[in-house]
């Protein structure tokens, strides 16, 4: 029930953030008689591709079970609908795969368990921002959002059942400035924060640590086709 209802709140979340870009793009639109006034509200769609590295908040945890590193890689894409006048709608899938193995904590300290271990997260995020012109060359940016984060943990050695499979809804916060590298070609650069709670910190090592946030802070890179 409890997953049912995040689901639900990230799908009506999500629903407003385009509503208010489809809304305000319209708005802009009706409220300009000129055909150079209309071209100047249309809407955007461009597609880019995402990586990004990023420090979780349940670091201990991590680095227990996957071996310590310091930001671990993200890979995927989405599309951005922007309005002319610097709002705009992301969507981006990404998802990160780790192998480790099983590990015992006892007084602080993790002892692996040679039971080999392989996590994946993977979040669905929509996020709600604004871009404006610093120059011709870089556009400066800020963005709310929230995500559907789906996370699992198997193992060969695992019996059935054992297995973990979960997702939850988490909230992100986002800076950073888009570079116009040609025409057709934009370099976003930028930092993303997000909190999501209610997977980890209920059992195994996350719990002997007490991190039960699955979030972290990332650095992120992305490569947009389109004005």
């Amino acid at each position: 029930m409890a997953d049912t209802d995040s689901t639900r709140q990230f799908t009506r979340i999500a629903g407003l953030l385009l509503l208010s870009l489809v809304f305000s793009a319209t708005s802009q639109a009706q409220t300009r008689s000129s055909a150079a006034g209309a071209a100047e509200a249309a809407v955007t769609w461009r597609p880019f591709f995402l990586a990004s590295g990023e420090h979780f908040t349940a670091r201990k945890t991590f680095d227990a079970v996957l071996g310590v590193q310091a930001l671990r890689p993200f890979w995927g894409g989405g599309v951005q609908i922007g309005s002319r006048r610097g709002l705009f709608v992301e969507i981006a899938v990404s998802r990160f795969r780790g192998t480790g193995q099983r590990a015992f904590v006892a007084n602080g300290q993790a002892f692996p368990l040679g039971i080999p271990l392989t996590a994946t997260l993977t979040p669905v995020e929509v996020m709600g921002g604004y871009r404006y012109r610093w120059s011709k060359t870089v556009l400066p940016y800020a963005a709310v959002g929230v995500g559907r984060y789906a996370y699992s943990e198997t193992s060969a050695g695992n019996d059935a059942g054992e297995d973990v499979a979960e997702s939850r809804v988490g909230l992100l916060l986002l800076g950073g400035a888009e570079f116009r590298l040609h025409r057709w070609i934009g370099l976003g650069v930028d930092v993303q924060y997000t909190r999501v709670t209610g997977l980890l910190g209920k059992a195994g090592t996350s719990q002997a640590f007490g991190e039960d946030d699955l979030g972290g802070t990332a650095a992120r890179v992305k490569v947009l086709v389109g004005r």
